[in-house]
């Protein structure tokens, strides 16, 4: 019997033949992702387990991000914790406001083809882009990890997403990811693997798969899986041996269910306030006015996306009564928009260009919203009271959507 993606890497990594779905291993860790917002609950956790240090300083990464800057009095105990644990752990890797932990992860050449890592955040599923394993986890069990570089999994079953043809013009993978949250519904794909092959997702830039497997999560996924290939290779720096090679599922693997889609038939879609399952092509909505537009997070603030939303604002100004946030999710893409013109055509159309990080997606700070006002945003998450007050609309699209609904200071399509 063949094997999924997941299987693959998890029966490597334990060396003891194939797994299967359902079954409880314990494996050792490649990696793990540590953020800013639960790092005094690991560190509690970590003293009360007895451990006096950590397994390996060097698998270790500290990311402050959703908290900085700091918008509450209390975020300085986070950083204080934070830094008093570097010291007596050693850790070695240590981002200190560079961006995004999910950005960072793979940019900064953390996660490999082939790795398992574990993070303190749901949306680290995002590193299955590069064809890892990878799933958020609680401050207990990362407490468990730090002490001993084992962990417990049980092996998921596996969802194959199977997208031929070529994404029409004005078709993000936001889009595609939306429509299939949309079919499968926020718990479709509950402590499953989401697999994603065929020639639409061979065509996809490592970014836009990025930004499919961050939202494999909010349909229950346990992680995400894309095959690693030369475009894989090039955003890692490196070259794949055969294993990383041979890491796409087999004919013969066993899939709990198989969804096909034709490329030529996805349209710009938007989650309608407060779910993100909730699913309409963006001509349904159109004329709907909104107050604010986001551009940015761990989904879509990448080079990729700051580039396609600033071909939409090119020439263009932002409606007056609209806000225009837009966020780069590290401090390298930052650096390579502002290097390539693309923040001078935002900031040209009226776009506030803020410092990498979490805050405005996770309503810490400036940007969020009061009663009645709407915003779309490229986020991942619309939950009542994510960005501002429980009677904030949120709607999540597209950077090209999102920054024509900017210009037009209501939901269109791309003008």
């Amino acid at each position: 019997m063949g094997q999924t993606i997941v299987e693959k890497i998890l029966s490597h990594k334990i060396g003891a033949g194939a797994v299967k779905p359902g079954e409880i291993i314990t494996v050792d860790v490649d990696r793990v992702m540590l953020d800013d917002i639960m790092i005094p609950f690991i560190v509690d956790k970590f003293q009360e387990m007895g451990f006096k240090k950590v397994w390996d300083p060097d698998k270790a990464v500290l990311i402050y991000d959703h908290l900085v800057p700091a918008s509450q009095q209390d975020d300085t105990r986070h950083y204080q914790v934070g830094e008093k644990f570097i010291r007596d752990c050693g850790l070695t890797h240590v981002h200190r406001s560079d961006g995004i932990c999910h950005q960072l992860m793979t940019e900064a050449g953390y996660v490999k083809p082939g790795d398992v890592v574990f993070g303190t955040d749901s949306h680290t599923t995002t590193y299955g882009c590069v064809g890892a394993f990878s799933t958020g986890i609680g401050y207990t069990e990362m407490a468990a990890i730090l002490g001993t570089g084992k962990l417990w999994v049980k092996v998921p079953e596996t969802i194959l997403v199977r997208i031929e043809g070529k994404l029409p013009e004005g078709v993000m993978s936001k889009d595609v990811i939306l429509r299939l949250i949309g079919d499968l519904g926020a718990d479709g794909a509950t402590y499953r693997a989401l697999e994603f092959a065929g020639s639409a997702v061979e065509e996809m830039s490592v970014a836009s798969r990025m930004t499919m497997a961050n939202m494999a999560i909010e349909a229950g996924a346990k992680c995400a899986a894309f095959t690693p290939d030369k475009k894989t290779a090039e955003y890692c720096n490196m070259e794949l041996d055969e294993f990383q090679k041979n890491l796409k599922g087999d004919e013969d693997a066993s899939y709990v269910k198989t969804l096909v889609y034709q490329a030529e038939d996805f349209v710009p879609v938007l989650a309608c306030p407060s779910q993100v399952d909730k699913i309409r092509p963006v001509r349904e909505l159109a004329g709907t006015k909104i107050d604010q537009v986001f551009i940015g997070s761990c989904t879509n603030g990448r080079l990729e996306d700051l580039q396609a939303a600033a071909r939409v604002l090119a020439g263009k100004k932002v409606a007056p009564f609209v806000k225009l946030i837009v966020t780069p999710a590290s401090r390298k893409v930052y650096e390579d928009a502002l290097a390539g013109g693309i923040l001078k055509t935002l900031v040209e159309a009226g776009a506030i260009v803020t410092h990498p990080g979490c805050g405005l997606c996770c309503g810490r700070t400036g940007g969020i919203l009061c009663d009645g006002e709407r915003v779309v945003a490229t986020n991942n998450r619309n939950f009542l009271g994510r960005m501002g007050t429980s009677k904030v609309e949120i709607y999540l699209a597209s950077p090209m959507t999102a920054a024509a609904c900017a210009v037009e200071g209501k939901i269109t399509g791309c003008v």
